[in-house]
């Protein structure tokens, strides 16, 4: 009957939802292990136990699920959790120290969906815009924070909050954690205790300046 109300299965909508996670999955598995460009949709099919063409109606193409893997991964990023706690502060030593805290914890609990990006990065011409996107909320919130810490009245003569916002990805943008974790070996721990003392170096003026104001 026309006009009538459509039917939605509550059950049929649950397996669909199942399907659809199923597949995101297998692909960030084979994702990982082989890196983005070397997988196909009938590879991730086969790997979900699924056919091709549900694949594409329930997740899209290889991009689709890439981008939902990086939008997930940002929303979860605890950014602006990180930035309000940290305005809290009124010492930039601990400032700095828990943000090099924060930015680990994020970065390790997201650590397989950056080694997805990052494998896609050289192969496709919208992982970029992907990176960009993904990595805005992070870039934005250090400059809240860079804001706090000029702020305080901490940072050394001539360190603008542009510049200390830069300074700041330098030692704890994905690349950092990336750089000494994954390609030089080193644990979590030391590489956060090193990106901490990194960062106030550059940045806080001495302690001598710092108590004088």
């Amino acid at each position: 009957m026309s006009g009538g109300r459509q039917y939605h299965s509550p059950r049929r909508e649950l397996t669909a939802a199942a399907t659809r996670r199923d597949i995101i999955e297998a692909a960030r598995r084979l994702f990982l292990e082989r890196g983005f460009a070397q997988v196909t949709i009938a590879e991730i099919a086969r790997e979900a136990g699924t056919a091709v063409k549900t694949v594409y109606v329930s997740a899209g193409g290889r991009l689709d699920i890439l981008r939902e893997t990086v939008h997930r991964a940002a929303a979860h990023s605890g950014a602006q959790e990180t930035v309000e706690r940290i305005r809290d502060t009124d010492d930039a030593i601990s400032a700095i120290a828990l943000l090099a805290h924060r930015t680990r914890l994020s970065n390790e609990e997201h650590r397989e969906s950056i080694a997805i990006l990052y494998s896609a990065l050289p192969v496709h011409e919208a992982a970029e815009a992907l990176w960009d996107e993904g990595t805005s909320i992070y870039t934005c919130a250090l400059r809240e924070i860079a804001s706090h810490l000029k702020g305080l009245g901490a940072l050394k003569p001539g360190m603008t909050v542009e510049r200390c916002a830069d300074v700041l990805w330098f030692c704890f943008g994905l690349g950092a954690w990336r750089t000494l974790v994954d390609e030089c070996g080193w644990t979590w721990d030391q590489a956060e205790k090193q990106l901490t003392a990194m960062a106030t170096k550059i940045l806080i003026k001495e302690l001598s300046e710092l108590s004088t104001g």
